[in-house]
């Protein structure tokens, strides 16, 4: 788990969401189990229309003789939700897996390597993160069966 303390941590748990939002298999049959396909959709379109938004939010508010203090609020608040995003799927992917989950982890690491893939030995519990990885290598080697026999 993250230890290091004051804004290093948060820079880190937001790169960490990143790359797990960018190592999350986006396959739609793991959308009825995992909530993380809807948070990276919903991330990845605030990332990329929420800033414009703000700064129009806060240009039309101004022009139009607003008070500052409301566009501000608002261009801020526009700004945040991608962060959010990034937030809850940092903190997901350092997340420990459940018991139920921790064991299909490992019947699907057997699976690969009983179809003569190359699975790398974990050292500690197994977490999201590690869990997008094995899946992401599953979905690119195995038939999308693999699923199903699980």
């Amino acid at each position: 788990m993250l230890r290091s303390s004051g804004p290093i941590r948060w820079i880190q748990i937001f790169q960490r969401g990143q790359t797990y939002m960018k190592t999350w298999p986006n396959e739609k049959r793991l959308a009825v189990v995992f909530p993380e396909n809807r948070i990276t959709r919903a991330t990845r379109f605030g990332v990329r229309f929420m800033p414009p938004l703000a700064i129009f939010t806060l240009a039309w508010q101004i022009s139009m003789g607003g008070q500052l203090g409301v566009a501000v609020a608002t261009a801020i608040f526009a700004c945040s939700l991608p962060m959010q995003g990034l937030w809850w799927l940092g903190k997901r992917s350092v997340s420990t897996l459940p018991p139920t989950l921790k064991q299909w982890f490992h019947e699907l690491r057997e699976k690969l390597s009983d179809a003569g893939q190359n699975v790398e030995p974990l050292e500690q519990e197994p977490t999201y993160q590690n869990l997008a990885e094995l899946l992401k290598h599953a979905f690119q080697q195995l038939d999308k069966t693999f699923l199903d026999e699980l």
